[in-house]
């Protein structure tokens, strides 16, 4: 069967997005360009790497192009997104590998998810059209965007459960087993020598 490539090159929505109770959530991204929606499933971790490798990517932009070349997109400017995502919500695929990369000719930040498969997946079937190769959904981002997407995504990672303030392990509704309270406790300390 032939490799499907989703391409939103002005996406009207680029966004992370969460079904279910913190704990219990599925992730997902979804772009949205006039009437067609995408949306993917992918794990917590990988949305919050994505957010960090856009917010680096723009970093090293800024540096080598100029932080003008950043700001004078003329696209329109996203404001904070905060929408949930669009219903009905049918996973196309889940995400396995994820690029990421700066298109000069758009000045866009290009992302690419590629569907989890069994095969051993060649670097070069990542941000190309070759026909061989996993499902993919190709979505270009204005600078402007991209950073939204970023910041969007990091709420939605950090609106999870709120972290021990011991060990930073997600703390239960019903409670919590802390290894750092695995029952041991220096009954008498050691004096200090002088």
């Amino acid at each position: 069967m032939a490799r499907v490539i989703h391409v939103f090159r002005a996406p009207d929505r680029f966004v992370a997005g969460t079904v279910g109770e913190p704990g219990d959530r599925a992730f997902y991204l979804q772009a949205i360009e006039s009437a067609r929606t995408i949306s993917v499933l992918l794990e917590k971790q990988q949305v919050s790497v994505l957010a960090e490798r856009i917010t680096a990517l723009l970093g090293e932009v800024g540096k080598r192009f100029g932080e003008a070349n950043l700001a004078s997109d003329d696209r329109p400017v996203p404001t904070g997104d905060s929408d949930p995502l669009t219903v009905p919500l049918e996973e196309e695929f889940r995400v396995g590998t994820m690029g990421l990369g700066w298109d000069a000719d758009s000045s866009s930040i290009v992302v690419e998810l590629l569907a989890v498969t069994e095969e051993e997946i060649d670097e070069s079937v990542v941000l190309d059209d070759t026909e061989e190769g996993p499902d993919a959904l190709r979505v270009f981002l204005s600078p402007s965007a991209a950073k939204a997407f970023a910041e969007r995504a990091e709420k939605v990672v950090d609106a999870g459960r709120a972290p021990c303030p011991l060990c930073a392990e997600p703390l239960d509704p019903e409670g919590h087993v802390c290894v750092r309270l695995n029952g041991y406790h220096d009954r008498n300390p050691v004096a200090e020598v002088e």
